[in-house]
């Protein structure tokens, strides 16, 4: 599977690259719900790739998106050993081990919608299964493909406090799992991947409406390298948004996910307005008042790219499979994104709402 680069031929002055040789990479949807139906058609759009399959234990709901693709509509996963080089596993958390591990062990590549598994061992057996046969796991962490996720990659910031906000109306999908699981596990991944660290303290707040789970969360997490975030999380709101703000020593980031856009205000290219307090030798900021702040900050759009995040988390992980690399959001990502969201629901949990 692995990708190599084309050598050369000589013919007189000039050099002739010869093609790549890229394998066709015969992959399979496993699960056609709300998520998986957009791994097919993705799927079933891109070069080299062919889609062996689409299934799902509802045979009217395979056949549905498999006729939208073109491609046969099966209900046994385990039909797909041997035919396959890569599958999306999209069914629902709790079942993700159980279709998984087949394929695991027979070193299939896969990809593990989000979260990767209902707890932290389940997640830490997986990798172990996938490590013994050097199946290569990503996870569909797709928010961390965000455009404007990238674009503050791109700017390589060491946050030093992290506010992240994220709530909507009910959907009435994965009831079976609390809102830390369903939706805050999004700001958790991309949390670990700006903060990279794994030490940390949690204060947690989270009531339950609907169900037995908690339904709105908000949780505080002081990391060990001096990091704090704050998460809040609600599917009970009136209207939708995703927005974080992060705050580092040589800049402040704002952005909305949802309408893919973002502002930075970067310390090195406001220090005209650093200089002018320090010229003037003053005590107290008040004494500028008399200027235009407005004016005077200079705020920077982040560049943003316009890319589909499940078409790149999709192609990140067939680059993997082609070429051995890591893909963007590894099975190790995955694990330490539910071991944070189990951390805070045990927090959550454990505080007593009643007052004395």
């Amino acid at each position: 599977m692995a990708s190599f680069r084309a050598p050369t031929v000589r013919e007189g002055k000039t050099t002739q690259a010869i093609p790549p040789v890229t394998k066709l990479l015969r992959t399979a949807l496993i699960g056609a719900g709300h998520m998986g139906r957009h791994h097919a058609r993705i799927y079933s759009e891109l070069p080299d790739v062919e889609l062996v399959a689409v299934c799902d234990a509802d045979p009217a709901r395979a056949e549905e998106i498999a006729q939208k693709v073109g491609a046969p509509a099966i209900t046994r996963a385990v039909d797909l050993l041997g035919k396959v080089d890569a599958v999306t596993i999209a069914v629902p958390t709790v079942h993700h081990a159980e279709v998984a591990r087949p394929f695991l062990e027979s070193g299939v590549a896969t990809l593990i919608e989000k979260p990767i598994a209902p707890d932290a061992d389940t997640a830490a057996k997986m990798l172990d299964w996938a490590k013994s046969s050097g199946a290569v796991v990503s996870v569909g962490h797709s928010e961390r493909f965000n455009p404007v996720v990238l674009a503050m990659g791109r700017m390589n910031v060491e946050p030093k406090f992290i506010e992240a906000q994220r709530v909507s109306p009910f959907t009435f999908r994965s009831a079976d799992i609390g809102v830390v699981f369903d939706m805050m596990i999004h700001d958790i991944d991309i949390v670990l991947h700006l903060v990279k660290s794994r030490r940390y303290k949690i204060h947690a707040v989270g009531v339950n409406v609907l169900g037995p789970h908690e339904d709105v969360a908000n949780a505080r997490i002081a990391f060990d390298n001096g990091c704090v975030v704050n998460l809040t999380a609600s599917r009970l709101a009136l209207k939708t948004y995703r927005r974080i703000r992060v705050f580092s020593p040589d800049a402040y980031l704002t952005m909305d996910y949802q309408n893919k856009s973002g502002l930075a205000v970067k310390k090195n290219a406001n220090l005209d307005l650093i200089k002018l307090a320090r010229e003037r030798d003053l005590d107290d900021l008040s004494q500028l008042s008399v200027l235009d702040y407005g004016k005077m900050l200079k705020v920077e759009p982040l560049a943003v790219d316009d890319v589909e995040p499940l078409r790149a988390e999709i192609e990140s992980f067939l680059n993997a499979v082609r070429t051995g690399e890591p893909p963007a959001v590894t099975g190790e990502d995955g694990l330490a994104a539910v071991q944070l969201a189990e951390d805070i629901v045990t927090a959550l949990n454990s505080t007593d709402w009643q007052l004395d």
